[in-house]
């Protein structure tokens, strides 16, 4: 709260990434120095409105920590509604660069977190091990259908914002694989206010729920949580792999071809599956390009917290 714009810009890093099949804004709290923070605050809602309703708004405001949430959440929700074309034309047209970048991010972010745990004993190494195998396997995962009824809604919502605050975990890809998210994507691209209560409702209960277990989970037991969260993250690099061969595909909303189940090729592979340039040397370029984004955010936080404790 030292820096309110830059709150702002992390919430707008924060759903640019959640905006993506396969990227966590959960990862880019976590590298931005304000994972800890925004659980806390979001496990002390239901406090908060309990001491609202009796009137004491200025404890409920401070308990819910809400100049952090506002400015956060306002970031988030203006990248997600400005965002959402943007980001569906550069995964259309320029997919490998796109996702080049976001590997490279992932990548340095797994070694991040990875410092964070204090000793890797064998009951952390299970944990990353077991961290490794849930996320890919989300990754492969066959895709399920389901109906865009409103209480599909509600319970997609539910499940795919517990995902947005995991590291490792998108909560895009969770809808992916529930078959609802170019359901989810073509509401907010025209405002369809009838989907996006629905779903919203079901990601506020999923969010205060799940907030509050993750933070209990990393007060008790931070390093076998963080090392699970790693495990996680590493996992789900599978899904953000560059070179792709679609092996079934969907229609969209719009009644448009959108891919459903892929696999990874190397460069070669997919030059030879596709007849295209691999564009090795950019995504080399992109990946390098994704790695010194989150070393400078890890360095500008690390600054901004010896600024305030100097205060």
């Amino acid at each position: 709260m030292n820096n309110p714009f830059m709150l702002y810009a992390k919430g707008l890093a924060m759903g640019a990434a959640d905006v993506v099949p396969g990227v966590s804004g959960g990862t880019v709290a976590f590298i931005t120095g304000i994972y800890d923070e925004l659980l806390r605050s979001i496990a002390a809602i239901p406090v908060a409105a309990t001491q609202l309703l009796r009137g004491r708004v200025g404890q409920a405001w401070n308990t819910a920590n809400a100049n952090f949430l506002l400015i956060l959440f306002a970031g988030i929700l203006t990248s997600v509604f400005s965002l959402a074309k943007l980001i569906s034309y550069l995964l259309e047209a320029h997919p490998i660069p796109v996702w080049s970048f976001f590997f490279g991010l992932i990548l340095v972010s797994v070694h991040l977190i990875r410092r964070d745990v204090s000793h890797w004993g064998p009951s952390r190494l299970v944990a990353f091990v077991a961290g490794v195998a849930i996320a890919y396997w989300i990754t492969v995962a066959a895709p399920m259908q389901w109906s865009d009824s409103a209480w599909s809604l509600f319970l997609a919502g539910a499940i795919a914002i517990c995902a947005m605050i995991l590291p490792g975990i998108s909560g895009s890809f969770i809808l992916v694989l529930l078959g609802l998210y170019p359901t989810v994507l073509a509401a907010v691209k025209g405002l369809d206010l009838a989907v996006l209560v629905v779903f919203a409702s079901g990601c506020l209960v999923g969010i205060l729920s799940f907030a509050r277990l993750l933070g209990w989970l990393l007060q008790r037991w931070r390093d076998l949580t963080l090392a699970l969260l790693t495990g996680l993250m590493l996992g789900s690099l599978n899904k953000v792999w560059p070179w792709k061969e679609t092996l079934t595909w969907q229609l969209d909303a719009h009644g448009e071809r959108a891919p459903l189940l892929q696999q990874n090729l190397s460069p070669a592979g997919y030059a030879a599956y596709a007849g295209e340039d691999p564009q090795l040397l950019l995504a080399i370029a992109m990946a390098l390009a994704g790695v010194l984004l989150v070393v400078g955010l890890e360095w500008f936080a690390k600054r901004q917290s010896l600024v305030a404790e100097s205060v």
